[in-house]
């Protein structure tokens, strides 16, 4: 099961209440005030998780409950602090308050943290009141609630590649290739329901990349048609766009158009997406019809950085990941060079 946008409620612990107590020892009957303050309530806190990929754990626990302070003992003791209710969440995890419609915060690292609800803090024990004119204070304070509220958690995967096209051009089976990921294959359009998230690894270089595999759009997908367009943010922070397309004209299509739609729903969704680097792989080159549709699709639009491949007989899968890696370093020195880039 994949969850990427989910609804949560998070409370965070209240605070203890203080303590009214007096000393009594003997010889000392009437000793002052020594009553301890509550202790802080729990934080609700959030943390990157680099082994999470999904919410899913959120479905089946949507509310989160940090645990209340302490209560304020005699001989000046302090309530022990709330226990935090930690919720470990996956990189790219938008945090969203329902009640301002506000982004509350963004989790990009491993082992970041943010405090969702802050817990109330303790009540004064009645130590805190005695004065030169208050010296056998009776009163104390009750401790203050904690944050609560609801909100959305929304994943955007953060990966180095990835991978858009039309249903049935070959995704599923190239993220098969070359990464460990195992989506489906069949000879049916929308295979794949949700994000494939891989790992492509270079054995001789000692690198490797995240790959994630994105539904099958259609034209429309911006207007929500199709799948509609609530996976393509799991592209808005890739570093390079793969664009495969079908060379054979599956259908009776033209890889031409199909090329031409699929930018006009990136920049419909997000403008942004368009100045990303990218590579086109030019699929199906197996079957005999491919070789003509590449000759017009090389007319129209030349200087692209078109890669020939064939899943079938994975002629091109080697150099298309060669491309890939050189690509998404290349971006990455741009990245560190001038860190104002469009990501």
């Amino acid at each position: 099961m994949f969850i990427d946008e989910i609804t949560i409620k998070a409370r965070a612990g209240d605070g203890g209440r203080g303590c009214v107590s007096f000393r009594r020892e003997k010889f000392e009957p009437w000793g002052g005030p020594n009553g301890g303050d509550g202790g802080k309530g729990g934080d609700v806190i959030l943390r990157g998780d680099d082994d999470q990929n999904n919410l899913v754990d959120f479905k089946f626990k949507p509310n989160w409950t940090a645990e209340r302070g302490g209560h304020g003992l005699g001989k000046d003791c302090n309530g022990r602090e709330g226990r935090p209710a930690v919720l470990r969440v996956p990189l790219g995890t938008v945090v969203t308050s329902l009640e301002t419609g506000a982004v509350v915060t963004e989790i990009l690292e491993d082992g970041e943290e943010f405090v969702l609800c802050k817990g109330g803090k303790g009540g004064f024990g009645n130590t805190r009141f005695k004065s030169s004119t208050n010296r056998a204070p009776r009163q104390s304070g009750p401790g203050e609630p904690g944050e609560h509220g609801e909100f959305r958690l929304e994943l955007k995967t953060i990966a180095d590649v990835g991978l858009v096209g039309f249903p049935n051009a070959g995704k599923s089976s190239l993220t098969n290739l070359i990464t460990n990921a195992r989506p489906k294959t069949a000879p049916y359009p929308f295979t794949t329901l949700h994000p494939q998230i891989g790992i492509i690894e270079y054995p001789a270089d000692y690198d490797r990349l995240v790959l994630a595999d994105v539904p099958g759009l259609i034209a429309g997908a911006s207007e929500n048609k199709g799948l509609g367009h609530r996976f393509l943010r799991h592209i808005e922070r890739c570093t390079v766009l793969l664009l495969i397309l079908d060379m054979a004209g599956t259908d009776a299509r033209d890889p031409r158009d199909d090329y031409r739609h699929l930018l006009r729903e990136l920049e419909l969704y997000n403008p942004a997406l368009l100045a990303k680097p990218r590579l086109i792989a030019a699929n199906k080159m197996d079957v005999p019809e491919a070789a003509v549709h590449l000759k017009k699709f090389k007319a129209r639009h030349k200087g692209l950085a078109l890669l020939p491949i064939s899943c079938l007989n994975q002629t091109g899968i080697a150099e298309l990941k060669k491309e890939l890696l050189k690509s998404v370093r290349r971006k990455q020195r741009k990245e560190k060079k001038s860190p104002s880039a469009i990501a």
